[in-house]
């Protein structure tokens, strides 16, 4: 027997990516089934389900092209070692994750600057230094800075 696989849904405004089975709408909206919007469980935002002839024929048409090389939102383990950058959000399904990395200042809007990349991530928070796993910096969507920490003039 087949099973089909997960439809995966992207949010156009913070860029999560998760299942359709992991939506608010799913557990506990009483017009869930007859809704023709879904809520991306990160950031809470509704927007529209495409329809699956429409994702076809946009998957058909974007074959094998390449993502810009300037996108404004990118994955901090894309970042050069000594780039700054604003934290935008945080990528993880998991919210005692994302509380365990708010204490220590990963908060939408934080600057961080990426010290190094091996053989583990360290970023600087303000005055904070932290090691991060890859599986975790990849988890963490940024916006690249110009210019000196805005903190230290």
């Amino acid at each position: 027997m087949k099973t089909a696989a997960p439809q995966m849904l992207h949010c156009p405004l913070c860029g999560f990516e998760f299942e359709r089975a992991d939506t608010p709408c799913n557990h506990g909206c009483p017009l869930g089934r007859f809704c023709k919007l879904v809520c991306c469980p990160n950031c809470r935002y509704e927007f529209p389900r495409a329809p699956q002839g429409i994702s076809w024929i946009h998957k058909l048409v974007h074959y094998g092209r390449k993502p810009a090389a300037d996108r404004e939102l990118l994955g901090l383990h894309e970042l050069e070692e000594g780039e700054h950058s604003e934290l935008v959000c945080l990528n993880c399904s998991q919210a005692s994750r994302r509380n365990s990395l708010a204490v220590y200042g990963l908060t939408p809007g934080s600057h961080l600057i990426l010290l190094q990349k091996r053989p583990t991530y360290v970023v600087r928070i303000g005055e904070t230094e932290l090691a991060i796993e890859s599986s975790i910096a990849s988890d963490i969507v940024v916006r690249r800075r110009n210019g000196a920490d805005p903190e230290r003039k």
